[in-house]
């Protein structure tokens, strides 16, 4: 019998697995460590192997800590991003209880309830891009509709995106509703899966409402919270396209979020190694928090055990 033969079962599942472990070690784990090792160095975005007439790099310098030292204690532009961010990590999460009303609404069994579905649904399909241009004009303030709205009853018009104060939670507002949509989706399919005995139980012993949903339907939708709060987090960390189509991280930067900031930085600025610094700081955030969320996970499914 050949090496093969007895050892079949044991290495099929490596050589099933081993196409898309080779595509996410390429496309994943090393634009990863890439990145991380570009971040050590000052870089222009040019040919990496350019030398000078001395035969030493030309657009490659080895710097160290200086482009984080830079980020940390010299750019001002910098804690703004950050904080725009944690705005968008808290604000955000309003979309999860938003989302578990409008799915308790759709659930009902009321004539003409899949008409409305369709149109909680419609904004999850349309593109980012789409829905930026979309709240840009609703925001303009001499012929966007909350102009109107706010004519109507005599008020002012409100230049949402020329205010740095307000810019950002207007964009975070327009962010709301692909948001408010997949939310809606998950807890539609949780619904799907709550048991109806322990509802009936429920209303047995008296239980409705409030009490009903607190104690009955939202432990059996935990995993839906859970995956809603995941995607929702991290969404809000790595915000982008909004941003770049509504107001481009004006006015004066105020709307600027680390991930635009990377892109400007790169691209626009050619400091590809600064770029990459501040993409490391936001990998190293999103990764901390996914391990504070695994480490919970496992825990309470330990507890419940």
């Amino acid at each position: 019998m050949t090496f093969w033969e007895r050892n079949q079962l044991r290495i099929a599942p490596f050589l099933f697995l081993a196409p898309a472990i080779l595509v996410f070690l390429i496309y994943v784990i090393y634009p990863i460590i890439d990145s991380i090792w570009v971040s050590f160095h000052q870089w222009n975005g040019m040919d990496r192997n350019a030398l000078n007439e001395d035969g030493t790099l030309k657009n490659w310098k080895w710097v160290g800590l200086e482009n984080y030292y830079i980020l940390f204690f010299d750019d001002e532009e910098f804690y703004v991003s950050l904080f725009n961010n944690i705005r968008w990590l808290i604000f955000s999460l309003l979309a999860i209880p938003i989302g578990l009303l409008l799915a308790l609404f759709v659930n009902q069994k009321i004539t003409g309830i899949r008409y409305v579905k369709s149109l909680f649904y419609f904004p999850f399909v349309i593109n980012a891009v789409v829905i930026g241009v979309i709240f840009t004009w609703f925001y303009n303030p001499k012929y966007g509709a909350l102009a109107v709205i706010l004519n109507f009853f005599g008020l002012d018009p409100i230049p949402v995106l020329a205010e740095e104060e307000i810019a950002t939670y207007g964009i975070i507002i327009a962010s709301f509703f692909p948001g408010i949509a997949y939310t809606m989706i998950l807890y539609i399919t949780g619904l799907t899966g709550v048991s109806r005995e322990m509802v009936e139980a429920g209303r047995i012993d008296g239980v409705s409402g409030f009490t009903m949903l607190w104690h009955v339907v939202l432990p059996q939708l935990r995993p839906a919270t859970l995956i809603a709060i995941v995607v929702t987090i991290v969404g809000a960390l790595r915000s982008f396209d909004l941003i770049a189509v509504m107001t481009a991280g004006g006015p004066w930067g105020s709307t600027e979020v680390l991930a635009y900031k990377m892109y400007q930085e790169s691209l626009f600025n050619y400091r590809m190694g600064y770029g990459a610094a501040i993409a490391t700081i936001l990998f190293l955030i999103m990764d901390i928090y996914i391990a504070w969320f695994l480490y919970r996970l496992f825990k309470n499914e330990k507890s419940e055990k």
